[in-house]
């Protein structure tokens, strides 16, 4: 007889790490670049001041995106290295106070104390720090803190994001170069919130919605404010 085939399934979860912060950097790089092109443009920009403020945005954006994202990624992964540490050591002190609180967790899930008692020797036996990280720790393979992956993915994600505006701001003529860029913009905004919701396996529709319009509303407070002041000066 042969062995059975084990079928690994794959899970939307399985994705959240570069998925957020892919999703997260194109995102801010349409809206945060087009705002800029709008707000330039309506304050009288030419056309050259209009491009240099997108490109200058672009780059910008992505270093910082980058930096932030690997910062706050950076802390989260410290945060999980001393957390891991500490449980090392109480694993080598404390053994079974370790081994009861695991199996307490297991009891807490819905298994009856002599079987949690039972997985938690088992599962101590095999990787009792992993079982731990686990389980009583919340710290996966799957969710683990990766700042580089995360600063990476971030950058190049709000270079594309940000290049899109920025080329319909310069296939534009000046006179409706806000409107174009404007609606353009709302396209990708949505287009990108399809694709981030089928991806992560949540309702395109909804999170399309949701996009586009908070990215109405940016880009309508950035164009009458530089209007306001292009009026002013």
């Amino acid at each position: 007889m042969s062995a059975p085939t084990i079928q690994v399934e794959r899970h939307a979860v399985d994705r959240i790490g570069w998925l957020r912060a892919a999703v997260l950097g194109a995102n801010d790089g349409i809206l945060s670049t087009a705002s800029l092109i709008v707000g330039v443009a309506s304050a009288g920009g030419t056309l050259s001041a209009v491009l240099v403020a997108g490109v200058a945005g672009l780059v910008a954006g992505a270093m910082s995106m980058a930096a932030g994202e690997f910062v706050s990624v950076s802390s989260q992964a410290d945060s999980e290295k001393a957390d891991l540490a500490r449980e090392k050591t109480e694993l080598e002190t404390e053994p079974e106070a370790e081994r009861d609180e695991l199996a307490q967790i297991y009891v807490g899930r819905g298994l009856d104390p002599q079987l949690a008692r039972q997985v938690a020797e088992q599962l101590m036996a095999h990787d009792a720090l992993g079982a731990h990280a686990r389980d009583e720790l919340g710290i996966s393979e799957t969710v683990a803190a990766r700042p580089v992956q995360a600063a990476l993915s971030s950058a190049a994600s709000f270079g594309i994001g940000a290049a899109l505006p920025l080329i319909a701001a310069a296939l534009s003529p000046l006179p409706s170069l806000s409107i174009v860029v404007s609606l353009a913009s709302l396209v990708f905004l949505a287009i990108l919130g399809i694709i981030g919701a089928v991806i992560g396996g949540a309702p395109p529709l909804k999170a399309a919605v949701r996009v586009v319009f908070w990215g109405a509303v940016a880009m309508a407070i950035t164009a009458a404010i530089g209007a306001i002041f292009g009026t002013r000066v």
